[in-house]
């Protein structure tokens, strides 16, 4: 497989019913998923795009979505993004991210993760958050590492 993953939008591959179902599957009892609410997921082989929902009562101090619930998001998109590549049963974790605030949202957030290289080991991602207007509102680098071959 090349390790390298296009940038070109007519390259991407579709998942199949039985792969995608199979990831449904997978986060259907990891608690985070129900907790963020996360809606319109969508799946292409190295992307995960949805809609995660504002709750007021996750405001932070200043009556916005909270920060560190969105770098929940990217982070747990991320995760979403990296297993339609190495398949639902992959054993995966977090080694690092970073976020960068680029302004407040009062809306819902529609949010992409795509990985940028599909390493053996590592597997870093781009996570573009946006408000329900299309304003970018972070933007998140997150990279994964592979537990198992």
């Amino acid at each position: 497989m090349d390790q390298s993953m296009p940038h070109d939008r007519a390259k991407l591959q579709p998942l199949t019913l039985e792969e995608i179902t199979a990831l449904e599957s997978r986060i259907a009892n990891v608690r985070i998923f129900t907790i963020l609410g996360l809606r319109d997921v969508t799946f292409l082989r190295g992307i995960c795009r949805a809609v995660a929902p504002r709750r007021r009562e996750y405001d932070g101090i200043f009556e916005t979505f909270h920060g560190g619930l969105l770098i929940t998001i990217a982070d747990s998109t991320a995760a979403l993004a990296v297993l339609t590549l190495t398949g639902p049963r992959a054993k995966i974790t977090t080694t690092d991210m970073s976020i960068r605030f680029l302004m407040p949202t009062l809306t819902d957030v529609v949010v992409e993760a795509r990985v940028i290289k599909f390493g053996r080991t590592l597997v870093p991602l781009q996570v573009d958050l946006r408000n329900m207007d299309g304003n970018l509102v972070a933007i998140a680098q997150v990279t994964y590492m592979r537990l198992e071959g």
